[in-house]
């Protein structure tokens, strides 16, 4: 079965059309992105708008636009919170096609089998009740085993120049076949699902010139991983990530795809390559030899205009030359995933800075490295190592992508080599990638190193243990380390110690051809889409749910300023989406606001004791969790603020990290800057989100501070002033800078994005 091939059909019989149009407009040559993003306008003529008295350069990065993407992905996680979102609207069925999958909430404890059967009767309650919503609203439905949402969307859904979002972070990962993806929260899903636009502001377009070609040891993944640490976590925010150039022809699509998954981590709103042989290839190979057609009759669309190529910077805003020739193996890390050292380097750094070396675990998998050929590169390592006599020295844990890949692996006899070199297999989920993982032998706190193949390393982020020095790789460099069981260990020069004592040196990895697929029973593959005449299909969430909970609707603005906020806490360092709402156990209540809400920034560095979720009580003085401290607030009707310092939300697209402090009382979140989907969540949720005119004000900020924001007359690109009231009386003013625009300001006055959309439609 070849999903959404009408949609396509249509889609593509138009595609070219809508670039002349947008090109009458614009009258300049297109980037690739430019020509996707464009063909998705909610209204094209709304371009010529900004474009009549602007250059091309200037509208980025300063105008919003409104699009209508091609699908909506969800994962179980995410799926619970944009399900509860979208039933407030009050639709029948969703406007754009969409789909769940079950891939977060299974956990790696014991291999496969066993976990997979005990984590669908854990969370039989909430696999209900996604199946029973996708079928009351015509959404497809991915049962849980099917695999990781990016391998599935990758292998059965993105196509070149479509246009796709989802509610996780890594959404981009559909780049790598030429689809421009991007990660957003719940309420983004549930608005575009009941037929309203998605807003986006017009990112810049960073184009990445790769010459020369990959050999030896190097992998995709090594591209992103130089590349994070060259502009670093915060360097793509609102640009979109377009890759060119001669060293693309020998990327495969799956190769792409990692490199575009990781780009999140850089910031990026997405990231996407041209089309070319290569998606060509790997369409056919996944039986969507229909859409390869297609696609081959306008591909001269489905890259950028060659114009683009002869001058790129006179077309791209930023532009990075990486030389494919000269690369090496990276490995980035711990704690960060832009901390990128070359494979030569890593003796010298971890002497430096006194890394533990002892490799303990090595994992590959994960939506960013879990294909075929990804695993397949990994196993002829493996057969190297059992004709070579050598052993693992380090646990070695394996998560397929999907229901597909284990298939092939299991016929190809993959899956049957890894298990007699002692390693385990886990079901085809993300687990020990968020959290999932219930880690043996590990004491709480306890300092070691851990390698994989994933792609966050955040502290405490994949056994929940602050002290485990998480690095990343490619997973042939992964397998390589977990023969060595050696931080410091190079494949391309360093020996190994066989079990006769011999030393030999390992040869570089292969890859084992991709089998061609073809008449995959989608139901065996973990498919449910049940179309039912029933017009009201019920959805039951039992009141007395610990893990789900029906939503209200958040309070609008009462237009006043806001008088005597008090600080809740002012966060030391990096404060990810992990930091605010953790993930792993906590994953259990993502469907319940007020149980998922005990977690808030329980990972976060309290700025005055540089401790961890413990803050101060400014009306008893006690000291706190930052969740009993923020409900004593709310109980007493005393509004809250949170400070934090730069990138402010890094990481996932969860909007629970916006929703929990809305929840508990907090109206404004004032930080040096913010990720680019965290603060759209903020906005979204009714939070107001400001950065510091000056990021030294951030200085000035003592414990007992209140704070009046005058907000009466807030208006896009105007200052807001902040009063700080010391605990000793003093009183000093700062102004704070926002980036509503004119729509995100009536979210704001409505209390939320969905409460103005509903009041919206009622008034048309």
């Amino acid at each position: 079965m070849v999903f959404d091939l009408k949609i396509i059909q249509k889609f593509y019989s138009k595609f070219e059309l809508k670039i002349q149009k947008i090109k009458s407009f614009i009258n300049h040559p297109m980037t690739y992105s430019e020509k996707v993003l464009y063909a998705h306008l909610f209204e094209i003529q709304d371009i010529k708008k900004y474009y009549s008295n602007n250059k091309m350069k200037f509208i980025r990065n300063k105008f919003h636009m409104n699009f209508i993407p091609d699908r909506v992905a969800m994962q179980d996680a995410t799926a619970q919170m944009a399900l509860l979102q979208f039933m407030q609207t009050k639709k029948h069925k969703t406007s754009v096609p969409s789909t769940i999958h079950c891939d977060h909430l299974i956990y790696a404890k014991e291999g496969s089998n066993i976990d997979l059967k005990s984590s669908i009767k854990e969370n039989e309650e909430i696999y209900n009740f996604l199946r029973f919503s996708s079928e009351k609203y015509k959404i497809g439905f991915w049962n849980p085993g099917s695999g990781i949402i990016h391998q599935v969307i990758l292998e059965n859904y993105a196509f070149p120049g479509g246009m796709i979002i989802g509610t996780d972070s890594h959404t981009p990962n559909a780049g790598g076949l030429g689809m421009l993806a991007i990660g957003t929260g719940g309420s983004d899903a549930a608005e575009v699902m009941s037929g309203y636009f998605l807003e986006l502001k017009i990112p810049k377009v960073m184009g990445i010139h790769l010459k020369g070609k990959m050999s030896g040891w190097v992998s995709p993944k090594d591209i992103i991983l130089k590349l994070s640490g060259i502009i670093g976590v915060m360097g793509a925010k609102n640009y979109i990530i377009e890759y060119f150039g001669e060293g693309l022809n020998n990327i495969s699509c799956s190769g792409k795809s990692t490199i575009c998954n990781m780009g999140t981590e850089i910031g990026a709103t997405s990231s996407i390559f041209p089309y070319d042989i290569q998606m060509k290839k790997y369409l056919e190979d996944n039986g969507r030899k229909e859409i390869s057609i297609l696609s081959e009759k306008i591909k001269h669309n489905l890259k950028a205009d060659e114009e683009v190529y002869q001058n790129p910077s006179l077309y791209y805003d930023k532009i990075i030359k990486i030389d494919l020739s000269n690369l090496e193996p990276y490995i980035n890390g711990p704690f960060t995933p832009d901390k990128a050292t070359p494979i030569s380097k890593m003796k010298e750094e971890s002497i430096n800075n006194n890394w533990p070396t002892k490799i303990e675990v090595g994992l590959i998998g994960s939506c960013t490295n879990s294909s075929y050929e990804d695993l397949s590169k990994s196993i002829s390592i493996i057969h190297q190592a059992k004709k070579k006599q050598l052993k693992i020295r380090s646990e070695y844990l394996i998560t397929p992508g999907s229901k597909k890949v284990l298939f092939l692996l299991k016929e190809k006899g993959i899956i049957s080599s890894f298990q007699e070199i002692g390693a385990k297999i886990f079901s085809n989920a993300c687990g020990p990638c968020i959290g999932q993982w219930y880690r043996k032998k590990n004491s709480q706190y306890r300092k070691n190193t851990i390698i994989h193949s994933f792609n966050r390393n955040f502290s405490s982020r994949n056994d929940g243990n602050p002290n485990t020095y998480a690095f990343i790789a490619s997973p042939e460099i992964v397998t390589a380390l977990v023969l060595s069981g050696d931080l410091t260990f190079d494949p391309r020069k360093d020996k190994l110690k066989n079990k006769n004592g011999k030393y030999v040196l390992l040869e570089e990895p292969k890859s084992i051809g991709i089998p061609i697929i073809s008449n995959f029973d989608i139901k065996k593959l973990g498919y449910h889409y049940k179309i039912s005449n029933k017009k009201n299909i019920p959805v039951i969430i039992k009141k007395d749910s610990e893990r789900l909970q029906a939503l209200s609707p958040f309070p609008s603005w009462n237009g006043k300023n806001f008088i005597n906020i008090k600080l809740l806490i002012k966060i030391k360092g990096k404060c990810t989406t992990d930091h605010i709402s953790m993930a792993g156990p906590w994953l259990r209540y993502r469907g319940h606001l007020e149980n998922i809400s005990k977690n808030l920034l329980m990972g976060a560095k309290n700025a005055f004791n540089e401790k961890i979720n413990k803050i101060k009580n400014c009306i008893t003085g006690n000291y706190s969790t930052v969740y009993n401290t923020a409900k004593f607030y709310k109980t007493h009707n005393i509004s809250t603020l949170i400070v934090g310092e730069e990138n402010y939300g890094e990481g996932s697209s969860r909007e629970h990290a916006a929703m929990e402090p809305r929840f508990l009382g907090v109206r404004v979140v004032l930080v040096k800057s913010f990720s680019r989907i965290h603060e759209n969540n903020l906005k979204k949720q009714g939070i107001l989100a400001l950065t510091f005119l000056n990021d030294q004000d951030y200085l000035h900020i003592q414990e007992d501070d209140s704070f009046h924001f005058y907000i009466e007359n807030i208006r896009p690109n105007e200052n807001i002033q902040v009063e700080i009231i010391h605990k000793n009386g003093n009183k000093e003013k700062i102004l704070t800078k926002h980036s509503y625009n004119k729509i995100q300001i009536q979210w704001f006055k409505s209390g939320s994005s969905l409460n103005f959309i509903k009041n919206y439609k009622r008034n048309l």
